[in-house]
């Protein structure tokens, strides 16, 4: 069985140490460094992580900067999950780590399991997906000009590549499949994530603003995903 490789930038080496214990039981092995820039030189190593727990509060940078950074690099460092710890209480860091390209959050302090199993989540989403309806879906989709392949979890408009994260990707899968449906927050989430965790309906609405930058023209007047006042969001069937 593959064992999957974290890597923990986390400067509180009792977490660390306590995080590793628990995953490493749990058949996941974990790189931990103690800095951003430890963290980010780690990025550049080989094997790639398939996964990044990242502190927000960090000595030498700020875990929001370290998450764009990490996003700015070339290649498939850019593409790595990253699960954000943040401060508990302070939603406005969850919502700032979402814009910028976090595909999760875990408030601390955190239960060792709930950790473990949004770990889970994310990397089922980045090896097989978790959509009930993948395996029997087309690899590739296309809605005018827009094109999604499942097997290359990438996105093109007219040709040109669309930058989103794993999860935004999911999101957009998840959209796309049920084109023409309107679907509430709690529906998207749920078909994403495989099941229903915290309800946190502004991570969506940042998610969805984050993928309207990458495949609309317009992202203020939307033509791909649309806004139902007081529901959800629905993927038109038809476009350009």
């Amino acid at each position: 069985m593959h064992t999957h490789q974290l890597l923990m930038i986390e400067d509180d080496h009792r977490l660390a140490d306590m995080v590793i214990t628990y995953l490493s039981q749990n058949s996941l092995a974990v790189r931990h460094c103690p800095d951003a820039a430890s963290g980010l030189a780690a990025l550049h190593e080989t094997p790639l992580p398939d996964l990044v727990i990242l502190d927000l509060m960090l000595p030498d940078m700020d875990g929001l900067e370290v998450c764009r950074r990490l996003r700015a690099l070339p290649g498939p460092q850019a593409q790595v999950p990253v699960l954000m710890l943040t401060a508990k209480g302070d939603p406005m860091d969850r919502v700032v780590g979402l814009e910028i390209g976090a595909d999760d959050y875990l408030p601390k302090p955190f239960e060792p399991r709930e950790l473990l199993a949004r770990i889970r989540a994310i990397l089922r989403r980045q090896g097989r997906g978790t959509l009930a309806t993948e395996a029997a879906a087309p690899n590739v989709m296309r809605f005018g000009s827009l094109e999604i392949d499942r097997d290359a979890r990438s996105v093109t408009i007219a040709g040109a590549p669309a930058e989103l994260t794993s999860y935004q990707f999911d999101l957009l899968i998840a959209l796309a499949e049920r084109a023409g449906r309107v679907l509430t927050r709690d529906q998207i989430m749920e078909a994403v994530r495989g099941r229903e965790l915290e309800a946190f309906d502004r991570s969506i609405d940042v998610h969805m603003g984050r993928i309207r930058a990458a495949i609309e023209a317009d992202p203020k007047n939307p033509k791909r995903i649309l806004t139902v006042r007081g529901v959800g969001y629905v993927f038109a069937k038809q476009q350009e």
